[in-house]
C-alpha cells in the first residue's frame, strides 16, 4: 500500500467503518497537527504501514483506505504540541487505541515505554519519551458487524417487576462444574444451559454485569502478580473484554440472545467517568495522547493536572460536546448493536458535574441521555456518587433515572445488626424512600434495593466478620470501607459453634427477605443465594481467584435451603403485586377502603405512635398491606423472643409462609400473639 492510496473518506461515523469495499477511518482530535493511521500484521507485532489521514473536518481527521478488511489491526499515532502546562500532551512515538474501536486484539505489556514522558527523569512529565511502544500495546480490530439476530426482542420487563443479579461474567462460571470446561469464565459460560437454568430456575428478571467494555490490570497490580478483577478501569467504551471471549464479538451477542430467550434482561455496568490512564503521571494509551485537553477535566488553574473527581486520577469531562458524542454512541452502540437492556453508570455524580465542578442534574449530558430516543426506551440506573465535593447526590437524579440506594443499605444493615437505630428509616426503606424519591412524577421503581454488591462484603461475610481482611490484596488492609454495619455473631469468621451458624443463617435470610420484601427494584449479589464467601475481603477487585469465583462445587445443604428460600421470596413477590406497586404508599386509606394502604404495626398489634417511632431502642416493627390477599410482615431485631399481636378482623386465620427462624414452614394457621423468635422475620397471608 502506498500514501496515496488513501482517499479522503468521511469524517463521519467515527471510528473504523468496513462498506463491504474498503474502510473509512475517522479520529476527532480538536488539537492535533497530524494523525497517522498504523497497519499491522495479523499478530500485532510488526507495523506494515504508516498513512497519514489526509483530510481534516470539523476537528475529525478522516480518510478512506480500499484495500482494508475485517480483521485488519490498526492503531494511530497523532502529533501536536507537548506542553503539558496548557494541558497537550501529544507524542507521536505511542500507539493509541481508536476511541470507537469495536474490538482489540492482544494485551498490554507494560513497560516505561507506554508513558509520554521518561519514567524517572528529575523533569517528570515534562522530560519527552521517544520510545516507540507499539510492540506492547493492544491492537484495533477492524470487525464486520454481520449477526443473525433472527426474531430476538428485548424482554421489556417493567421496572416493578424486575429482579437483578449483580454478577461478574468470568467468575461466574469459572467454577461451575456443569459448564464446558472451555466455555467457563466467558461470555460462552453464561448463556450455558447450567447457568441459564440456575438464573430461571431462582426467578431473576435481570443480570447486571461488572464491567465488560475493555479495560487494563493496573501496572501496580501486575507487578504484584494480580489482576484487575472488577474491571472498573477501562480502555475502551466499545469493545468487549477479550479476556470473557472465548470466541469474537459475536459471542457476547449470542449470551445477550440465549438470556432474552429465557426471558432475562441484559444491564451492563459501565465506567464513563474515567478511564485507565490514571492520573498525569499515567500511562498515554488512547484519550492522552489523541486529545487530552478535550477529554479530560483539567485544573482550571493548572491544565497539567486533572480534575479528578473519581479518585482514580482523571476524570472525562461528558460537558464537552464530543466527549458527551462518545459517550452517547457508546450507549446506543450497546442498545442497537449488542441488545443491551440497560446501564448501571458507575460514579454517576461525575456525569453530571458541569463547569465550575458542581453536580446538576439538570446538566447537558443528563438531559442528553433522557431525551434521545434509544436510551428512553432501557433501564437507567445511576450509582449516585463520587468522591468530589458533594459527590454524594442519592435521590438527586432526573426523573427517568433509577439509583443505588445506598441510605437503602446502611438502614437495613443497621437495624439487622440490632444497635439503635430509628425504625423510621427501616419503615421508609421498606415503602420505596418515597422521603427520597417522590418528587418529580419519580416511582418506587426509582430506588434500587441492596444490601451487599460486588463492592463490599458479601451477605455470608456480613453475617460473619465485625472487620474486613483483605490482606490478599497486598496493600497491609489499609483498602476498603471500614464502616461495614456487620456483626459476626460472636466469633470472627467460620466456625463449627451450631448456635452461631444458626443465627448467621437466620441473618442472612432476614436481609435477604428484607430486599425482596421491600418496594422498589431489588438487587441481589451472585452467590448471596448460596452462602458465597469471600474470605471477609471486602475489597476483591484484584482477586481474579477462588476468593471471588461462585464456589459451585461448595453449596452444602445448608446453601441449597437457602437458594430455596430465595426462589420462595422471589415468587411471592412476583405472585403479589402489592410488594411491587407502581405508586408510593399514601399511609391513608383509599377510597371506598377501612383500611389505610399501609399500616405499621407495634408488637401489641395496633398501629405505632409517635413515642413508638422515637424510641432509638425499639427493634421490633411490622406493616399490614395488601387487598385480597392481604400480607403482615414482622421484623424483629431483637435477641429475645417477642410476642406479636397480628390483626384482628380478617376473615380467615393468618397464615406464616415465611420464617426465617424455620426451615419447616408449612403455611399452618398461626397463633396470635405469635412468638416471633429473636432476630428473625416472618410474612403471613390470609385470603
Amino acid at each position: 500500500m502506498q500514501h496515496g492510496m488513501v482517499q479522503p473518506g468521511s469524517p463521519y461515523p467515527l471510528g473504523a467503518t468496513w462498506d463491504g469495499k474498503g474502510v473509512n477511518f475517522a479520529l476527532f482530535s480538536a488539537h492535533a497537527e497530524k494523525v497517522e493511521l498504523c497497519i499491522f500484521d495479523a499478530r500485532g507485532r510488526r507495523e506494515l504501514v504508516r498513512f497519514e489521514l489526509p483530510e481534516n473536518t470539523n476537528e475529525v481527521w478522516h480518510g478512506y483506505l480500499p484495500e482494508a478488511r475485517p480483521g485488519m489491526l490498526y492503531g494511530y499515532r497523532v502529533s501536536g504540541p507537548y506542553d503539558p502546562n496548557a494541558g497537550h500532551r501529544f507524542n507521536p512515538n505511542k500507539l493509541l487505541i481508536d476511541p470507537y474501536a469495536r474490538a482489540l486484539s492482544g494485551q498490554l505489556r507494560w513497560s516505561d515505554a507506554h508513558y509520554a514522558y521518561r519514567v524517572g527523569s528529575s523533569r517528570g512529565d515534562y522530560a519527552f519519551d521517544r520510545r516507540d511502544d507499539a510492540s506492547g500495546m493492544p491492537k484495533c480490530v477492524i470487525v464486520d458487524s454481520a449477526f443473525t439476530w433472527g426474531d430476538d426482542r428485548p424482554p421489556n420487563i417493567p421496572l416493578a417487576d424486575t429482579v437483578m443479579y449483580e454478577l461478574h461474567a468470568r467468575g461466574a462460571t469459572m467454577l461451575h462444574p456443569d459448564v464446558p470446561e472451555a466455555y467457563r469464565g466467558t461470555f460462552a459460560g453464561l448463556a450455558s444451559p447450567a447457568f441459564v437454568g440456575h438464573l430461571r430456575k431462582l426467578g431473576v428478571t435481570a443480570v447486571e454485569l461488572l464491567p465488560i467494555h475493555a479495560f487494563v490490570d493496573d501496572r501496580h497490580l501486575v507487578e504484584r502478580r494480580l489482576r484487575n478483577y472488577w474491571g472498573y478501569n477501562t480502555l475502551n467504551f466499545f469493545a468487549p473484554e477479550q479476556r470473557y471471549l472465548g470466541g469474537g464479538i459475536n459471542e457476547f451477542k449470542t449470551a445477550v440472545k440465549t438470556l432474552h430467550q429465557a426471558g432475562i434482561e441484559v444491564i451492563l455496568d459501565v465506567v464513563y467517568n474515567h478511564t485507565a490512564e490514571g492520573n498525569h503521571l499515567g500511562p498515554t494509551l488512547s484519550f492522552r495522547g489523541i486529545d487530552n485537553a478535550t477529554y479530560y477535566r483539567l485544573m482550571p488553574d493548572n491544565a497539567r493536572f486533572y480534575d479528578d473527581v473519581t479518585g482514580t486520577g482523571n476524570a472525562l469531562d461528558v460537558g464537552k460536546p464530543r466527549v458527551m458524542q462518545l459517550v452517547l454512541d457508546s450507549l446506543r452502540y450497546w442498545v442497537e448493536e449488542m441488545h443491551v437492556d440497560g446501564f448501571r453508570f458507575d460514579l454517576a455524580t461525575t456525569l453530571g458535574r458541569v463547569s465550575g465542578g458542581g453536580y446538576d442534574k439538570q446538566s447537558a449530558f443528563l438531559q442528553a441521555v433522557g431525551q434521545d430516543p434509544v436510551l428512553q426506551r432501557v433501564k437507567l440506573i445511576a450509582e449516585p456518587w463520587d468522591v468530589g465535593m458533594g459527590g454524594y447526590q442519592v435521590g438527586n437524579f432526573p426523573p427517568g433515572w433509577s439509583e443505588w440506594n445506598g441510605k437503602y443499605r446502611d438502614a437495613v444493615r443497621r437495624f439487622w445488626q440490632g444497635n439503635d437505630a430509628r425504625l423510621g428509616e427501616l419503615a421508609s426503606s421498606l415503602a420505596g424512600s418515597s422521603h427520597i424519591y417522590q418528587w418529580q412524577g419519580r416511582r418506587p421503581q426509582a430506588s434500587v434495593n441492596f444490601v451487599t454488591v460486588h463492592d463490599g462484603f458479601t451477605m455470608t461475610d456480613l453475617v460473619s466478620y465485625n472487620g474486613k481482611h483483605n490482606d490478599a490484596n497486598g496493600e497491609d488492609n489499609r483498602d476498603g470501607t471500614d464502616d461495614n454495619a456487620s456483626w459476626n455473631c460472636g466469633v470472627e469468621g467460620p466456625t463449627d459453634d451450631p448456635t452461631v451458624r444458626a443465627l448467621r443463617k437466620r441473618q442472612r435470610r432476614n436481609m435477604l427477605a428484607t430486599v425482596l420484601l421491600s418496594q422498589g427494584v431489588p438487587l441481589l449479589l451472585a452467590g448471596d443465594e448460596f452462602g458465597q464467601s469471600q474470605g471477609g475481603n471486602n475489597n476483591a477487585y484484584a482477586q481474579d481467584n477462588e476468593t471471588s469465583w461462585l464456589h459451585w462445587p461448595a453449596i452444602d445443604d445448608e446453601g441449597r435451603a437457602d437458594e430455596a428460600f430465595v426462589q420462595r421470596l422471589i415468587a411471592i413477590r412476583r405472585e403479589h403485586g402489592c410488594f411491587r406497586r407502581s405508586h408510593f404508599f399514601r399511609g391513608t386509606a383509599p377510597d371506598g377502603d377501612e383500611r389505610k394502604d399501609i399500616t405499621w404495626l407495634a408488637a401489641s398489634g395496633n398501629e405505632m405512635t409517635q413515642d413508638e417511632w422515637n424510641d432509638t431502642g425499639r427493634r421490633v416493627l411490622g406493616f399490614d398491606i395488601g387487598d385480597e390477599p392481604r400480607f403482615v410482615a414482622l421484623f424483629n431485631a431483637h435477641d429475645a423472643e417477642i410476642a406479636f399481636t397480628l390483626p384482628s378482623g380478617v376473615a380467615s386465620p393468618w397464615r406464616c409462609i415465611v420464617d426465617t427462624a424455620r426451615d419447616d414452614v408449612t403455611d399452618e394457621p398461626a397463633a396470635t400473639p405469635f412468638a416471633l423468635q429473636a432476630r428473625s422475620l416472618a410474612l403471613f397471608q390470609t385470603p
